[in-house]
């Protein structure tokens, strides 16, 4: 990690968040409470909806009593650790991250003199079940949801058990000296037998750690529990996770992705450097992407070519569009409109998901390779075109199909692959 002389940005943030905590009112109260300095949702949209929810507006009630369900859920689990996996990653430390590529399968059977079964084969869009043993990947999975789940119903009900599970989940994995886990991904997607880590992992943290983020800027408005010291801590660890991706040669050849891996690089970056104080990379990093990635990734009539090559043409396409979204959400607080970008061949995100909605809205089928299709995965990224000013999106809302875990937009307005698949 490169040195730094001057004061953390992390810990300077978290002071400053400290010094404005001491201001809140109970929770509801009033307006003078901090805004939530989110990276990807939008913190003065949050605090009126938890007014209006205050306030007791029906539309909002069935959200909110979706997402506290969430939160009773994740109440009596974790926390987890990157320590509790069986075996340490290749490089003997437990406390470095480790899991296993989703789409490769053993080729033989295991024998002792071959444990794993090796060598390995790749079969796209066909999830190995033993990625899900011996890694730390469904475990740091739960710790992305359930910190973001949690943040966000202490923050809509001011509920104190949400916020201190919350923060023991935080503390757990990714500060606590026994349980944390190292600012890397250096281990990640590892091919047994082939590769001891891999670039494409960056996506494990890529797709979901923005909710992390979120979360513990929730957290730092004043939630019971979670202390200055928390703060600074998680800043830390933000800075040096954004150095490794920045610097280290993983992070360097995930930049380079020209699909969805460099869009959720892009977005995770621009996040991590919104978080911690480094709005120039931020901006540069939104403001980049139009033309590194919307004009080479989307084409003029809206299709994403490198996604339909995809067996799972329809999530990739969505996934893909996650990113971009979200990449645009980070764009509005550092004055960036993604949104708005045209490219020479009029590329444009708006663009990308008109062409999802025939099938988004039940229409028309998808006309692409698709093993194994949900409508609603399309949901959130339609709803995002809709709030940033698109009219065929907004039309086609009232047409869209709620995800199994209910619509959760009007709480947390940021999309989500509500579809997920690992890869």
């Amino acid at each position: 990690m490169r040195a730094r002389p001057r004061m953390r940005l992390g810990a300077l943030l978290a002071a400053t968040a400290a010094l404005t905590a001491v201001l809140i009112p109970a929770a509801g109260a009033s307006t003078r409470e901090p805004v939530p300095r989110t990276a990807v949702l939008d913190g003065v949209r949050l605090q009126q909806t938890r007014l209006r929810l205050a306030h007791g507006d029906p539309r909002l009630a069935r959200a909110a009593r979706e997402l506290t369900a969430r939160a009773d859920r994740w109440l009596g689990q974790g926390p987890w650790t990157v320590v509790d996996k069986p075996k340490p990653a290749p490089g003997g430390d437990v406390h470095d991250y480790l899991s296993q590529a989703p789409y490769w399968w053993p080729t033989t059977s295991p024998t002792p003199d071959n444990p794993w079964g090796c060598p390995y084969e790749q079969r796209d869009g066909q999830r190995n079940p033993e990625v899900d043993t011996g890694t730390d990947r469904q475990d740091v999975e739960k710790v992305f949801d359930s910190s973001y789940d949690l943040a966000l119903a202490w923050y809509y009900t001011g509920k104190k058990q949400y916020a201190v599970k919350a923060g023991q989940i935080l503390r757990t994995w990714f500060l606590d000296a026994a349980t944390k886990m190292n600012p890397n991904l250096d281990h990640a997607q590892f091919i047994p037998c082939k590769y001891d880590g891999r670039a494409i992992g960056v996506i494990d943290f890529s797709q979901s750690y923005t909710s992390v983020v979120d979360a513990a800027a929730l957290l730092a408005t004043g939630a019971p529990g979670w202390t200055r010291s928390d703060r600074a801590g998680m800043g830390e660890w933000n800075e040096d996770f954004l150095d490794w991706l920045v610097h280290s040669d993983f992070g360097k050849q995930e930049g380079a992705a020209d699909n969805n891996h460099g869009t959720f690089y892009d977005m995770q970056v621009a996040a991590l450097a919104y978080a911690t104080g480094d709005t120039a990379l931020a901006r540069r990093t939104v403001r980049a992407a139009g033309p590194a990635r919307v004009d080479a990734q989307i084409a003029g009539d809206g299709t994403q070519p490198q996604e339909l090559a995809r067996t799972r043409s329809w999530h990739y396409s969505t996934f893909d569009l996650v990113a971009y979204t979200r990449l645009a959400a980070i764009g509005r607080h550092v004055g960036v409109d993604l949104w708005r970008y045209r490219g020479p061949q009029g590329q444009s995100l708006f663009k990308a998901v008109d062409y999802l909605l025939p099938a988004a809205t039940g229409a028309s089928a998808w006309p692409h390779p698709e093993l194994e299709f949900h409508r609603f995965a399309a949901s959130d990224v339609v709803r995002a075109a809709a709030d940033a000013g698109d009219a065929a999106a907004r039309r086609a809302v009232p047409e869209l199909e709620a995800p199994p875990g209910g619509d959760l937009w009007e709480l947390r307005p940021a999309a989500e692959q509500l579809d997920s698949i690992a890869g």
